[in-house]
């Protein structure tokens, strides 16, 4: 966004507003982050800002959510109101509206100014005011941004700070990842100024897992096919295997991102299945040159980072795997090169 839009958007949060901010579906550290990192920027300025999210989100980010207030969408008339009677929509961390599955047409419908701040790539066309960089490391960073351009930096206390922080240290894969950059730094070390722990969040994210999170991952990586000759590997999780561990939403987060621990292994791919939804759920990860983001576009209809994407497939399980593996064929010449 240029000067004049961040004055247009000062101008509208001058006076009281009501507002509703919204991650994706199956919100992660850094759509549940800058929602609640937001969230305390806005009820700072005096505003009336609920979070709504498409469906429940992991339990390790539930002390994101301190208050307890954010709201779990269902089709009802007191929470469509609040979406229909808006003044602002912020959508956060996605830029296309099925991201938001069943409330997708509630908020077309809603004649709220939408303002959409995001990191993916091919924003679609809803949003009055976009801010839009792919090259950005993470929703949370930009959301620090968003502030600063708004002239709040002085604004961003311990509570926004720790919001923006989780969502950086998880989108980045605590800073390993190729979209962290020196500006990427220094935006955390402006948030560890303001007295957060950055052991304690990590701790809280990473170190608080129930013991069926474990024999699940154990099963998981137990489970890795290496295929020969494209330095590729997957993983597999039916329905059952994901019921015998009583999996709940987060628990395979990150799962796929060891089979980029192993050596010469440049792409990584994650099968889930969901019985509730009838979908294969895809999580694609790579390192280098190798670009999963068009892969995951032109072989399941999804997408993402040029690292990291998503998608989900229709057919079933065996079904996926086995076209995902003929797919792969027309790549080799990329996971070899």
């Amino acid at each position: 966004m240029n000067i004049d839009q961040y004055n247009r958007i000062k101008q509208l949060l001058s006076s009281k507003k009501d507002i509703v901010i919204i991650p994706h579906k199956n919100p992660d550290g850094d759509a549940i982050g800058s929602c609640t990192g937001l969230k305390f920027y806005l009820d700072k300025l005096g505003h009336n800002a609920s979070i709504i999210s498409p469906n429940k989100y992991p339990q390790f980010l539930e002390w994101l959510d301190f208050e307890k207030k954010i709201i779990i969408y269902d089709d009802v008339s007191e929470i469509n109101n609040l979406i229909l009677n808006a003044d602002i929509i912020f959508t956060l961390d996605f830029n296309n509206l099925v991201r938001i599955s069943q409330m997708k047409e509630v908020v077309e419908k809603s004649e709220a100014i939408k303002i959409m701040i995001d990191h993916h790539e091919n924003p679609s066309d809803y949003a009055k005011f976009m801010y839009s960089d792919p090259e950005m490391s993470s929703t949370c960073e930009m959301i620090y941004h968003f502030i600063d351009n708004l002239g709040d930096k002085n604004m961003i206390d311990k509570n926004i700070s720790g919001s923006l922080y989780t969502g950086i240290m998880t989108d980045t894969g605590s800073f390993k990842f190729p979209s962290t950059t020196h500006l990427t730094h220094e935006v955390v070390s402006c948030l560890l100024k303001t007295g957060i722990s950055h052991f304690e969040i990590h701790n809280k994210i990473y170190d608080n897992n129930k013991p069926e999170r474990l024999k699940l991952l154990s099963h998981a990586l137990g489970n890795i096919n290496i295929i020969d000759g494209y330095n590729s590997c997957y993983i597999s999780l039916s329905q059952k295997d994901l019921d015998k561990f009583n999996y709940e939403k987060g628990d395979t987060e990150g799962i796929v991102n060891y089979g980029l621990s192993i050596k010469d292994i440049k792409f990584a791919i994650i099968f889930m299945q969901n019985i509730k939804d009838d979908v294969i759920r895809i999580s694609l990860r790579s390192r280098g040159d190798f670009d999963v983001n068009e892969f995951s576009k032109n072989v399941f209809g999804g997408g993402g980072h040029k690292n990291a994407a998503g998608a989900v497939s229709k057919l079933g399980l065996n079904e996926t795997i086995n076209y995902f593996l003929k797919s792969i064929e027309n790549y080799k010449e990329l996971l070899n090169s």
